[in-house]
């Protein structure tokens, strides 16, 4: 057993060797048509894999076209809405300014009238209280000269034009208050005027009641006196008138 190891070790194994495939009898074998086929079938596939690149790029192509016609009839729409939307704007801003400018031209129409109201007014008070004075002047004529020169210069003090053109409605309200004032003071003064001849004409009255009523009781006395004096003396006295 052991020498026949040794001799197994001893020997060298035997080595592998391909043998080249036997070609068949016969026909022989074109290595130049089977490439041939080969590249032809690889163009084929080539080609198919170029036609579906091209194919699929071409969709892809069309999509983005679609999609930027989307885009573009959305953003054509939007500046169509925000045209109609500013042209809106503008004609409502339009209306607003021109009801404004109405509105400002009536209320200054309102003004000026109420302004030529006012002065036309004034104007007709200055004018009746200088015909009031006026009045007050010739009636007072029989009076003394220089007391009548005295009351004529303290109402032209007191009359002052009003010059009252180139007045605003501001002014024109102080104007026509510090009229009013004055001829509140005026009336006053009036009032004051005619209560004092009330006064003096009640006083004139109980006066004029008081003699009369002593007269009738002198009367009356001296007719007593007179009854009671002989006949001879009652035609000395004065008769009682």
């Amino acid at each position: 057993m052991l020498a026949y190891e040794e001799y197994e070790e001893g020997e060298e194994k035997p080595k592998f060797k391909p043998t080249a495939p036997k070609i068949p009898d016969g026909e022989k074998v074109d290595f130049d048509d089977i490439q041939k086929k080969r590249q032809n079938k690889d163009l084929i596939e080539l080609q198919a894999l170029i036609d579906a690149h091209f194919e699929h790029r071409k969709k892809e192509e069309e999509e983005l076209i679609a999609l930027k016609d989307r885009i573009e009839k959305r953003r054509s729409e939007r500046a169509e809405q925000q045209r109609i939307r500013a042209e809106k704007d503008k004609e409502r801003q339009a209306r607003r300014e021109e009801e404004r400018l109405r509105k400002e031209e009536a209320d200054a129409k309102k003004r000026a009238d109420e302004d030529a109201k006012k002065k036309s007014a004034l104007s007709s008070m200055g004018s009746q209280y200088s015909s009031y004075l006026q009045k007050a002047d010739s009636k007072r004529g029989g009076k003394k000269q220089t007391e009548r020169e005295k009351k004529k210069k303290i109402l032209a003090d007191r009359r002052k034009p009003l010059n009252i053109d180139h007045l605003n409605e501001d002014k024109l309200r102080e104007k026509a208050k510090e009229l009013w004032e004055w001829l509140y003071q005026l009336e006053a003064e009036k009032f004051e005027h005619i209560e004092k001849l009330k006064r003096q004409k009640y006083e004139v009255t109980t006066q004029r009641k008081r003699v009369e009523e002593l007269s009738k009781y002198s009367k009356k006395g001296a007719a007593a006196r007179r009854r009671k004096l002989p006949e001879a003396v009652k035609g000395d006295l004065p008769h009682p008138a």
